[in-house]
């Protein structure tokens, strides 16, 4: 196949890069073009305003504004972007001859708190925040546009030809990998300097998403006939964070050390380092330390598995090996 992937120079993109260019020819579109093993050739935004884009058989887009945890970004950007160029990009496919689209949104988009034991596709959207209620509207727009196509092509005076679109929406739980950026990489400092972990009397559970199942989910999608629909994306097994600071000193071969500290008293710490602009934050001190499973029960159905490819723990030993 000939596929689009926006955002191709991202952690995400090079990863999927990687699994697909051996057996798809992949094009990228992005805000800067360098030459990308893999890919033919990257265009920037420019190009779809000109209509210079080569025909391709599938888009993915995975362009988009991240999750500022330090709170500096202003809300619009989000939505310019989330939104926005979720927007465009969609509707670009829509004209196109391209048969299969998919957009990655987020789990943030449903809910930044989980108040139940799991995280389903049937769970009303509340998100909380410009982040996950661009993720949002994005979803709204592509279904809605999606909708009218399959409600035209049912009306009885529609020339429109046969709906044979498909659109994708997944919302991934935190995706980590070789290259990964984000909170596992302070925890990986912690454990590597010998730090004590102080945050052991939080017991959470929370579910992570290895790239390396996100490049299998996507690659079953592009080859297989597989339902349209909105899929969560998440690894088979959630995990403490008490848990993956043992796997850490486990890959490392570390010794870690686990505090107990009351939890008032990391809150009031959290609040702490919050106005001096310290690593542990409230925000940051919620991410490490709140309950958040989310289910990969409907997307295993659809690909008719009863486990994806990477393990939990699998998956980030080899992140964990990407920080060395």
């Amino acid at each position: 196949m000939n596929i689009l992937i926006t955002g191709i120079h991202g952690f995400v993109g090079s990863n999927l890069v990687k699994a697909l260019m051996n057996a798809h020819t992949l094009y990228g579109l992005d805000l800067v073009t360098p030459q990308k093993e893999g890919v033919m050739k990257t265009y920037d935004w420019e190009a779809l305003k000109q209509d210079q884009l080569p025909l391709v058989d599938a888009v993915i887009h995975l362009a988009g504004k991240a999750h500022d945890t330090q709170n500096t970004t202003e809300a619009q950007a989000y939505f310019d972007i989330n939104t926005g160029l979720t927007q465009t990009i969609y509707d670009y496919f829509l004209a196109s001859s391209a048969k299969k689209f998919i957009f990655f949104s987020s789990v943030k988009a449903v809910a930044d708190t989980v108040d139940g034991a799991v995280l389903t596709e049937e769970v009303a959207p509340k998100p909380k925040g410009p982040y996950g209620e661009s993720k949002l509207a994005a979803e709204q727009y592509i279904l809605d546009r999606y909708q009218n196509l399959a409600s035209n092509f049912r009306s009885p005076v529609s020339v429109l030809p046969a709906p044979e679109k498909k659109t994708y929406i997944l919302r991934p739980a935190m995706i980590h990998g070789p290259g990964n950026k984000g909170n596992l990489n302070l925890l990986y400092a912690l454990v590597l300097k010998g730090i004590p972990w102080p945050l052991g009397a939080f017991h959470n559970r929370r579910s992570f998403c290895s790239v390396g199942n996100v490049a299998y989910v996507v690659a079953q999608l592009l080859e297989q006939a597989i339902s349209p629909g909105t899929y969560h994306l998440a690894d088979d097994e959630a995990l403490s964070t008490n848990e993956l600071i043992a796997l850490m000193g486990e890959s490392l071969g570390r010794k870690v050390h686990i505090w107990k500290l009351s939890q008032p008293v990391m809150h009031r710490l959290a609040q702490l380092g919050g106005a001096l602009h310290l690593p542990l934050n409230p925000e940051r001190l919620h991410k490490l330390t709140e309950n958040y499973v989310v289910s990969n029960a409907k997307i295993k159905q659809a690909l008719g598995i009863s486990q994806l490819p990477v393990s939990t723990c699998e998956g980030l030993k080899e992140t964990v090996k990407g920080f060395g």
